[in-house]
């Protein structure tokens, strides 16, 4: 199958997103994997610059282009030879053109003076294909899968999403399937759904990207460790630890939690203990702090969190560090 565009293409970043939008496309109505280093995807442009914004300049096309980098490094490589052959006075020679990745430089394959250079002839063996008018295009359009444009739209729309996330599950589709099925099990919810693609697009990503078939754990665990982080019930440094050895080992994260003692501690009493035990250590910081030096109110916590191992709620750290203060004026 090959398509042709009109010369509509003015830039070469233009030219690579388009390649990489029609290899979306592609994959999204599972007419090819469009894998450029499989050879099941190639990129041949067409290349003219001209003095004359009216008109097209002479064509020159390079061959067999297998990545999107080779195709816009190409493309930029001879606009500006060609421009400098312009400038020198000298006649650009219709022809077609390889790439030369080594040297980052076309080279000249062979010369076309016209079309007919093509030798076209029919083939016997293929038919030809007569397209109805009256065929209902929109009952087939009502047939298609979601579009990768069509998704960007309803993952911005419906789940207000960071333009760079949702380019990364229009992407992965694998990753967008996965972060759909976690939206239906919090219910929609914009925020909770919001802090999961945040470890969706970090933390298991990153993951992904050491162990290509990283297993992602069951909906119902990543949607309840999403819940007791907003239910403060863990902390996110917690929640990072308990995803990793939920993506390594597996297991329900409460079940970790609770085995590593990582649920967070809400009775005062308890975390007043360790607020004690902070300011017995680190006098002369908490000093700081009843002075003035709200920065050290961080260390404070920290130091807090770490006696705690991560079960302290830092929120009600901060209150009872403050409120020490405020017992002493």
């Amino acid at each position: 199958m090959e398509l042709v565009t009109e010369a509509v293409i003015h830039d070469s970043k233009t030219a690579g997103d388009f390649a990489k939008e029609l290899q979306l496309l592609l994959r999204y109505l599972e007419a090819s994997e469009a894998n450029m280093e499989q050879g099941q995807m190639r990129v041949e442009a067409n290349i003219s610059v001209s003095k004359d914004v009216t008109n097209l300049g002479v064509k020159v096309e390079v061959k067999n282009l297998n990545s999107f980098r080779s195709v816009e490094k190409a493309i930029e490589f001879e606009k500006n030879r060609q421009l400098e052959a312009l400038e020198k006075g000298e006649e650009i020679i219709q022809e077609t053109r390889g790439w030369d990745e080594s040297k980052q430089e076309t080279f000249s394959q062979r010369k076309k003076e016209s079309s007919h250079d093509y030798r076209y002839f029919p083939d016997p063996d293929l038919p030809k294909l007569f397209i109805k008018q009256e065929s209902d295009f929109n009952d087939l359009a009502s047939t298609l899968p979601e579009l990768p444009w069509q998704r960007r739209t309803r993952l911005a729309t419906d789940f207000g999403l960071k333009s760079e996330d949702i380019e990364m599950y229009v992407t992965d589709q694998a990753l967008g399937n996965y972060l759909e099925l976690i939206a239906s099990d919090l219910k929609g919810d914009k925020i909770s759904i919001q802090l999961a693609s945040n470890y969706l697009t970090s933390d298991l990503a990153s993951q992904r990207k050491i162990k290509s078939d990283l297993v992602f754990p069951p909906v119902q665990n990543f949607g309840a460790l999403i819940k007791m982080i907003m239910a403060k019930e863990v902390s996110s440094r917690a929640a990072k630890d308990i995803l990793m050895i939920m993506l390594t080992k597996g297991g329900e994260p409460r079940v970790i939690a609770e085995a590593k003692n990582w649920l967070q501690v809400h009775d005062e009493s308890a975390v007043a203990e360790i607020v004690e035990a902070v300011i017995t250590e680190w006098p002369a910081v908490f000093s700081d702090f009843a002075n003035g030096k709200t920065a050290s109110l961080q260390f404070l916590i920290g130091q807090g969190m770490k006696k705690g191992q991560g079960s302290a709620n830092p929120e009600l750290l901060k209150k009872i560090f403050i409120d020490r203060i405020d017992s002493k004026k």
